[in-house]
């Protein structure tokens, strides 16, 4: 088809190209040879009379041109997906939709298990990709590459919606057997313990207790990192090591670990945990319909955590 004489099936190419950069990599997810992504990119060369990707070294770098066209031509393709592509009758029993969620293994655990399970009673054909949380995560939401990122909110965008999803607070875990610590904790000896911690993406991001210790002028002695939160107790085990983690799931593995929960030394902010979605895709029927489910399973199965 074509509007104005552009093919419009040019468009998806073109979003393509300049998300990869890379015409190899957009022949792949387009599906051609890598000699029929050079003519489609030669096409749309001399349609936009602009280079749009110029080789410099080993990779191409968008044309200033064809940077001003990355959210626009973005933001048709969601539209014609929400609109069009997407009809607006909906029915869960029916929908064969497939949405890719960036989550920790946290929300994993605490949330997306019991979402799995109410998914397969009310849209058994609806299908979830949980992917870890990564450095560009945000990009990926703009550029419609995953449905929905569920993080703290002061991770997420400001150009896109979000929505509370749940709270939970911080308690400290130890081994059972540590002799280091008692029933109650200091803040010197919160200090003066090995640290287990969680760090984050391939940056290696500090955890929540770092950047609050470092705002107060306090440092711990972290000796051990990992990138996955459900891994914190297992490291506990057998050690004089501590670790601060979510009420919630430092309760679920104190029930078959030997670990002990005590409250942290020091006041620790609640942990706010929000869902946020491309702002194209929010009149989308499926979409709405998953997130009012977010709401309700979160409803049900994350009340605030006591202390």
């Amino acid at each position: 088809m074509r509007f104005h004489h552009l093919d419009l099936n040019l468009l998806v190419v073109l979003d393509t190209l300049l998300t990869e950069q890379n015409i190899t990599r957009a022949a792949k997810r387009l599906n051609v040879s890598q000699s029929a992504a050079s003519g489609l990119l030669a096409r749309l060369r001399d349609y936009f009379g602009d280079e749009l990707l110029v080789q410099i070294g080993r990779k191409m770098l968008p044309t200033p041109l064809a940077q001003s066209l990355a959210e626009p031509v973005r933001r048709v393709l969601l539209d014609i997906q929400s609109t069009i592509v997407n009809k607006p009758e909906f029915d869960p029993l029916t929908c064969k939709r497939h949405f890719k969620i960036v989550a920790s293994d946290f929300v994993t655990t605490v949330f997306l298990s019991p979402l799995a399970q109410r998914l397969q009673q009310q849209a058994p054909h609806i299908s979830i990709d949980i992917q870890p949380t990564a450095n560009h995560y945000n990009d990926m939401l703009t550029q419609g590459e995953v449905d929905f990122v569920i993080m703290p909110d002061h991770y997420l965008s400001d150009m896109h919606p979000k929505a509370l999803l749940f709270e939970d607070s911080y308690q400290c875990v130890v081994w059972r057997e540590n002799p280091e610590v008692g029933e109650q904790l200091s803040l010197a000896q919160y200090l003066e313990l090995g640290h287990v911690a969680v760090n984050f993406g391939s940056a290696r991001a500090p955890s929540f207790d770092e950047e609050f210790l470092q705002r107060y002028g306090k440092s711990r002695r972290v000796e051990l990192t990992t990138s996955s939160f459900n891994t914190l107790p297992h490291l506990l085990v057998g050690t004089h090591r501590i670790a601060v983690m979510q009420t919630r799931l430092a309760a679920l593995y104190s029930t078959y670990l030997p670990l002990k929960v005590l409250p942290p030394p020091v006041a620790l902010p609640m942990l706010r945990e929000f869902t946020q979605w491309n702002k194209f895709l929010d009149g989308d029927p499926a979409h709405r319909w998953m997130r009012n489910l977010f709401h309700e399973v979160a409803s049900e199965h994350t009340q605030p955590a006591a202390p």
